[in-house]
């Protein structure tokens, strides 16, 4: 589980290309203070498993799935790339909950700039619109952003100067392609929901508690809620 907060970005040196398989070879600094074989790293948005350490340079296997289906699959050597370690249990979740299963990729539609200004335009399928709401959470490329204006055929996203510093987004152009992940909880609300009487709040709860969390709802009689 990661929360989208970029540590760095690294960069592509090699790529090993065999039948149904990629192994890539990137180049990191902050994320190799303690990666290990068998770690999951989170490489602009797809989660992955460190293979192999070879001094500053993280191995990694992609199978057919992720390179039909996300950014990874058409990376060349040099192609900069968003990295961030697996979240700790006591770790600050500054982003939101990013599982790191990509959706698909979807289109920049624009880039729309001014003074101190950037705004990322996305293309949305039909699939993921219901996923896509004003002041929701959603993954591109790894980072974890909030969702401004909804439209139609597509949604904003807006930039400060931060993100665009460290992270890959502010090399994006018009016609680029995203990996795009949406909000992990309103699949899992949508999902309960479906076809059923369900509230949110009984669909949150049971998604929750499947993972071991308690929630309390607020009760009339304050002396029957315990924290």
């Amino acid at each position: 589980m990661f929360s989208g907060i970029v540590e760095e970005t690294g960069i592509v040196q090699k790529i090993d290309q065999k039948p149904n398989l990629h192994t890539l070879f990137i180049k990191g600094r902050k994320v190799l203070e303690d990666a290990n074989a068998g770690d999951s790293i989170c490489v602009s948005g797809v989660c992955l498993t460190v293979t192999k350490r070879i001094s500053d340079v993280l191995v990694f296997d992609i199978m057919l799935e992720t390179i039909r289906k996300t950014t990874l699959g058409v990376l060349k050597p040099g192609s900069r790339v968003n990295l961030e370690r697996a979240l700790k249990m006591e770790s600050r979740i500054s982003g939101h909950f990013v599982s790191g299963h990509v959706d698909q990729m979807e289109t920049i539609k624009d880039v729309v700039t001014g003074e101190n200004y950037t705004e990322l335009r996305i293309t949305v399928s039909p699939s993921l619109k219901k996923y896509i709401v004003p002041k929701g959470s959603v993954c591109l490329d790894g980072v974890s952003l909030t969702v401004g204006d909804v439209r139609k055929n597509d949604f904003s996203v807006y930039l400060i100067p931060f993100t665009l510093d460290v992270t890959t987004l502010g090399l994006n152009k018009k016609g680029d392609s995203i990996n795009i992940e949406t909000d992990i909880l309103a699949k899992y609300v949508l999902a309960a929901q479906a076809g059923k009487n369900v509230s949110p709040y009984s669909a949150v709860k049971k998604v929750t508690k499947s993972q071991g969390h308690k929630v309390t709802k607020g009760n009339k009689d304050k002396k029957k809620n315990k924290f």
